[in-house]
């Protein structure tokens, strides 16, 4: 059963991790949203946007056109939490505009965006989307932000109608922050409010309550802003349906043009690692977990929400544009603590200490550090992996014929022959280039003449929603084809 974590997404990426004395090897914490796994906690389709593009130059060549900044504050740990974060406490006598764990760092990151080498191609689009993750990157003062946004933009540049995300915490910022963030450029909200019942916040360790949820939809309408989130995790302890039906309800009445759902993994270095097991009480069961699922799948569906991503739902137009980066497997930049970044078909992790990090910014400065490089012996194998896992996690599902032209056909129809009791229990469909679903009969025809195969298929995805809460266990089968 589909278990995406409150971690990004990215941690699990197959994709080979550079090599560096100075960097981390395992991949490491960024949002979108996934994410957080995929994009964070309080952190995607367009069937247009989704296209993997077959392009001359491969799309992991280009140049970046996203950029993820890691903004780690905290309030406190929540029970749930195991991402790099700091945590400020609630009681400190310091404002969170002259505490200097908060400027210090915001200097930190500046001058980690200033020594990042452009990557070796001659022309480099403005950035269109940037997203703030965190931790709580709405504790950070708007003062400090805009250094960051200008150091992008005069490093980089900025288009005009580019993308801005934010991940805000209820009780953390009010009308004026919200509207000095938005005057900066800010133009997409990802609320974490992750349940509507105050018990369950207190079990997650939340440093808000349901008021100050309630409060913090208020801001967000009254400020007028359009594109926005609201971020919820199921499965949490002692959460009944009746909860989470409650929570779906007010949701759907607050009426954001995007919804981010995930399921509660358990980590063992947090505090639920500590006193819960997975599918133990008062965990739900994977049974009730799934019950969880599929009732978001159902009445956000009737809510006129689309389920884009596992994870994702979103009125027409409103995606997540920077989650999209991920989903179609394109390059990003990525800065701050434990933040990782894809560039050159290659992932680039930061230390998720901050002394680390700290050292990690001076290697870049002085040169000893160097993500620029083109790298001409990516892995196939890996870039599969990623690209299959990627696209199975989303509405539009895996483009066929692109994926042979990459890979070849020998993979592309060992693919569509382990899935093939998948199709017909009803958790993998096959689709021709209209996306007209393949019926099982045309299908057993298929099957037996590979040439025919490669021909009529056009896209392969998993179903909303038995497909998308076996998706591990169908991404882990392609696995075993591209890398027996």
């Amino acid at each position: 059963m589909l278990k995406s974590t409150v971690a990004p997404m990215l941690l699990t990426l197959h994709t080979k991790t550079k090599s560096n004395n100075f960097l981390t090897l395992k991949a490491a914490t960024f949002c979108s949203t996934f994410p957080q796994n995929p994009p964070t906690v309080r952190r995607n389709a367009s069937t247009n946007t989704l296209t993997i593009e077959t392009l001359e130059t491969p799309s992991y060549k280009l140049p970046p056109a996203s950029a993820y900044v890691h903004l780690p504050f905290c309030r406190k740990r929540c029970h749930y939490c195991d991402f790099p974060i700091v945590a400020l406490g609630s009681t400190s006598t310091e404002t969170a505009d002259d505490d200097p764990r908060i400027s210090n760092y915001i200097h930190l990151l500046i001058r980690e965006i200033e020594a990042t080498q452009k990557t070796q191609i001659d022309q480099h689009p403005p950035l269109e989307t940037v997203f703030f993750g965190g931790g709580t990157p709405s504790l950070v003062p708007p003062k400090l932000v805009a250094k960051v946004l200008e150091t992008l933009r005069s490093k980089f540049g900025l288009s005009l109608d580019a993308e801005i995300s934010m991940e805000m915490d209820p009780g953390t910022f009010d009308d004026k922050k919200l509207r000095d963030l938005i005057g900066l450029g800010v133009n997409r909200v990802s609320l974490g409010v992750q349940a509507f019942q105050e018990e369950l916040l207190k079990v997650c360790g939340r440093a808000h309550g349901v008021q100050e949820v309630h409060e913090a939809i208020e801001i967000i309408g009254s400020c007028g802003v359009r594109n926005w989130s609201l971020d919820l995790i199921s499965s949490l302890p002692n959460q009944t349906q009746e909860m989470w039906e409650e929570t779906l309800r007010l949701t759907i009445e607050a009426q954001p043009n995007h919804v981010s759902v995930y399921d509660l993994q358990v980590e063992k270095d947090t505090k639920f690692g500590s006193l819960y097991t997975p599918g133990e009480f008062p965990l739900p069961s994977d049974t009730q977990s799934a019950k969880f699922y599929r009732m978001a799948s159902r009445k956000l569906g009737e809510a006129n929400y689309n389920h884009y991503e596992v994870s994702s739902y979103s009125k027409s137009g409103f995606e997540c544009k920077h989650n999209y980066t991920y989903w179609i497997n394109k390059p990003f930049y990525a800065f701050g603590l434990g933040s990782a970044s894809y560039i050159n078909g290659t992932r680039y992790s930061r230390p998720k200490k901050l002394k680390d990090y700290t050292n990690y910014v001076k290697n870049l400065e002085d040169g000893l550090i160097d993500c620029s490089q083109v790298d001409d012996e990516v892995n196939e194998g890996e870039m599969a992996m990623d690209i299959v896992m990627l696209s199975l996690r989303t509405s539009k599902g895996l483009e066929f014929k692109s994926f042979i032209e990459d890979f070849g056909s020998e993979i592309a129809v060992e693919l569509c022959k382990v899935y093939e009791p998948y199709m017909k229990s009803g958790h993998v469909l096959f689709l021709d280039d209209q996306r007209r679903e393949i019926t099982e009969d045309e299908f057993s025809t298929l099957v037996l003449d590979d040439e025919k195969l490669e021909n009529e298929i056009g896209f392969i995805r998993l179903s909303d929603p038995d497909g998308f809460l076996l998706s591990n266990e169908l991404i882990s089968l392609a696995f075993g084809v591209i890398d027996p």
